[in-house]
């Protein structure tokens, strides 16, 4: 009988002692963490604000218990090479181009179709909407969290050689693209050059003629000086980019559910903050382009209708290729933006 009353008083104290340590676990939810964050950009470009806007809220939603390291200007690699950094877990956050994504779900080609979005209400539309989700939530599964979706913006053509007035002035130029199907196949579409190639190398190509010609938003334009080694910038604006800001899974899995709290809510908060800050650079950074001695033209709504029709063959090829049932609910909701 002794034993037995003995073994129970042992139960109950090992059993205390575990829901102790518990507690103590969860009263103390948030650790001393370092999180380093690479980009491609340059300290004056938006997604640094985004960044630093992070930062900020991270910092004082949990007390000052984890700091945000800013790597810009491509320090810490190529946006592949980040990618693989994060997959691995030796790097916590990066902010890329969806356009990278493409090679381990297929489906963010969608975002890249030209011509997809009239204006940025209806980027901010879809990227915020179920499709962006959907196409989040597919990263997890490659060892990636997405956690909201920032702008780069419309991405304009800028060369050495002539200006951009219609889709035959392409014709024939070497042509900068991200190591992405559906922009190599949408200048081939139009007989331009394209040349994939990182980032980090670009200016020097352009300088040296290996290149002719880019494209980018303004605000990348700009922050990497490109109007010193090319002449011409021409306002095509053939399509949308945006940034998606993502995590390393294995940094998520190791954080509490109040640190993924804190992190989701400040990606959200910056996001509001850095597209803000990005759409009110992008008319001031092409006016600065402008006075730094570019030569600025549009295409008229004629030939962007033009161009327009040329590439839909391009954005049909992929369609095709992409799962059904998603691009049938693509379809309905890019319908339905449309309509609002």
């Amino acid at each position: 009988m002794r034993n037995r009353s003995f073994h129970r008083r042992a139960v109950v104290v090992t059993l205390a002692a575990g829901l102790i340590v518990a507690h103590a676990a969860w009263a103390q939810p948030i650790q001393e963490r370092t999180i380093r964050w690479g980009h491609l950009q340059n300290k004056d470009h938006p997604v640094s604000a985004g960044a630093n806007k992070f930062a900020q809220v991270v910092e004082q939603k949990s007390g000052g218990k984890i700091k945000v390291r800013e790597f810009p200007s491509s320090s810490l690699g190529s946006e592949s090479q980040q990618q693989s950094a994060l997959q691995g877990g030796t790097q916590e956050m990066m902010s890329a181009s969806t356009t990278t994504l493409v090679g381990i779900v297929k489906e963010f080609g969608v975002l890249d179709f030209p011509f997809l979005f009239a204006d940025e209400r209806e980027a901010d539309a879809l990227l915020d909407g179920p499709i962006g989700k959907r196409l989040l939530d597919r990263l997890p599964e490659h060892d990636l969290v997405g956690l909201a979706y920032w702008e780069n913006g419309f991405r304009n053509v800028t060369n050495s050689k002539r200006p951009i007035t219609r889709p035959e002035d392409l014709a024939g130029l070497k042509i900068r693209v991200m190591q992405n199907p559906v922009y190599l196949e949408a200048f081939k579409a139009v007989n331009a050059n394209p040349v994939p190639m990182a980032f980090g190398e670009l200016f020097t190509a352009l300088e040296t003629k290996t290149v002719d010609a880019q494209e980018n938003p303004y605000s990348i334009i700009l922050g990497n000086k490109f109007n010193e080694v090319q002449k011409y910038l021409s306002i095509t604006r053939h399509s949308y980019n945006a940034f998606i800001v993502l995590m390393s899974k294995k940094f998520w899995d190791k954080l509490s559910p109040t640190e993924k709290q804190i992190m989701q809510e400040a990606a959200a908060e910056a996001r509001a903050y850095e597209r803000q800050v990005a759409r009110a650079a992008a008319s001031r950074d092409l006016e600065a382009l402008k006075t730094k001695g570019m030569q600025v033209n549009e295409l008229s709504p004629a030939e962007t209708a033009r161009m327009r029709t040329l590439l839909k063959p391009v954005s049909d090829k992929f369609a095709a290729s992409y799962d059904p049932a998603f691009m049938r609910d693509f379809y309905a909701e890019m319908d339905c933006i449309r309509k609002k």
